[in-house]
């Protein structure tokens, strides 16, 4: 036999100064920066918007519409055709919600017709109709 020295098979391994036990880590990735907050319209407000635009396209008044979400502003488009620049936007700014109301409705020209808290009694102001009457 060879001069080596044979172990027991109970006993362990003697132990060696240059290997080391290594754990698997738990894989926790990288914290993701998150995306700025950004102002929206929400369930209830959406709804009322779309309650009333749902009336004027029934009628033939409007065709199309765009939502435009910034971080200081939301902006729901209304448009009589696609091509053209919206006829009307519906604004919500929370930066000015103590001052003059959050809600805006904005024509063509950009001319605020109506300003305020309250985004039913806001947009009221789109649901009068212009009648001409023959004198």
């Amino acid at each position: 036999m060879d001069n080596q020295k044979l172990q027991a098979p109970d006993q362990p391994e003697p132990a060696s100064s240059h290997l080391r036990l290594v754990l698997p880590q738990p894989h926790n990735p990288p914290p993701t920066p998150s995306a700025p907050p950004v102002v929206s319209f929400d369930r209830h407000e959406l709804g009322t918007i779309l309650n009333l635009y749902g009336r004027k396209v029934a009628a033939g008044e409007w065709r199309d519409y765009a939502i435009d979400f910034d971080k200081n502003l939301a902006v729901f488009s209304i448009f009589r055709r696609a091509s053209e620049v919206p006829l009307y936007r519906i604004e919500k700014d929370p930066r000015l919600a103590r001052k003059q109301g959050a809600y805006a409705v904005v024509a063509a020209g950009g001319l605020v017709m109506k300003r305020g808290s309250d985004l039913a009694r806001v947009i009221a102001v789109l649901e009068k109709n212009v009648r001409l009457v023959h004198v």
